[in-house]
């Protein structure tokens, strides 16, 4: 029989979490697969990251109330990835499933998820969703340009298979985690490890809030982190994008030259073309340069021993009368959010 951790970053689960605690109660006792695997839910593992709701209240009631969840506190805000690295290294089941606190995922695709890594012999499996995501369609264009502009630009074609919804071998999950270091991308990081990778067909189900925590800044600077980390890939674009440049000056040479010897155009103007060569070249430059300090940025944290994540005892204290409202507030209500 498998024994399956789940791993919740919570961030704005105040509304949810316990909701989705409840549907992976019925998955606690010794449950079998279409495949014919049984196995059980063990554990409940939810990463308190600091998000503005009162998450926190409510992962202190679920943890008195149910065996099954450990809490993990984050010292503060370290977004979706580093939780979800933190919940990993605390799981002790021998699979680890990671999921989202808002009810788009269903607990009940882990049946498939199991029976996916046995059948094609996988460390990782991963969900594809078979229905459109419940965002705008503004965020599921851009999502989908930033993995084709990484699948194609920085040739990481694993890029369009990356979801948080995922089931991952424990001892692969947990070692992984203790190798992390600040500025990795989880699923890049998976690459770096994970031998054979599946995907299983799931269909997404709509947020249990009113919207999601993530603003377009927030999406573009986690497609920026997954650049960074896929290693040299970026400055191998900054090197394509020099001699580009460079191609394209010895052909204008050229054109300049051959002009000038045939008397096509014996008194060209210049100063457009030498404007336009100047804001290609330096805006060029400056690209590169703020790349290469992206990236030494990085290296920089590394040295200096900036952490991943930072786990704590318990969560910043509330006032007293908080506190109180917490301990006399109803199972029913918060359940319902």
């Amino acid at each position: 029989m498998c024994g399956v951790s789940v791993v919740v970053p919570v961030y704005r689960g105040e509304q949810t979490v316990a909701g989705l605690v409840r549907e992976l109660d019925e998955f606690a006792t010794t449950t079998t697969t279409p495949g014919g695997l049984r196995f059980r839910v063990t554990e409940i593992v939810l990463v308190h990251d600091c998000g503005p709701d009162g998450s926190d209240l409510v992962l202190q009631r679920l943890a008195r109330e149910n065996p099954l969840v450990r809490v993990i506190w984050l010292s503060r805000n370290y977004g979706q990835d580093a939780a979800t690295i933190a919940g990993m290294a605390a799981a002790r089941g021998g699979w680890i499933v990671t999921m989202d606190e808002d009810g788009q995922h269903d607990p009940a695709c882990i049946t498939e998820f199991l029976d996916t890594a046995y059948r094609q012999r996988a460390d990782l499996v991963y969900s594809r969703p078979t229905n459109t995501r419940p965002h705008g369609p503004l965020r599921n264009l851009t999502s989908r340009g930033a993995k084709f502009v990484l699948a194609t630009l920085f040739a990481f074609p694993d890029s369009t298979r990356f979801e948080s919804f995922r089931l991952i071998r424990g001892d692969i999950g947990r070692r992984l985690a203790e190798v992390a270091a600040n500025g990795a991308y989880l699923d890049v990081a998976l690459t770096w490890v994970v031998g054979r990778t599946a995907t299983t067909p799931v269909r997404l189900r709509s947020e249990g809030r009113p919207e999601s925590g993530y603003n377009y800044r927030r999406l573009f600077s986690l497609f920026w982190k997954m650049v960074l980390c896929t290693g040299t890939r970026g400055l191998r674009v900054v090197s394509l994008l020099g001699v580009t440049l460079a191609a394209a000056g010895t052909i204008l040479a050229t054109v300049i030259i051959w002009s000038a010897v045939t008397g096509d155009d014996g008194n060209p103007e210049g100063w457009a073309s030498i404007i336009v060569v100047l804001l290609l070249c330096s805006g060029a430059l400056l690209f590169s340069l703020g790349l290469i300090a992206e990236y030494l940025g990085v290296v920089l944290h590394v040295l200096v021993g900036k952490p991943l994540y930072l786990t704590i005892e318990s969560p910043t204290p509330r006032p007293p009368a908080e506190d109180t409202q917490s301990l006399t507030r109803p199972r029913a209500e918060v359940a319902a959010g």
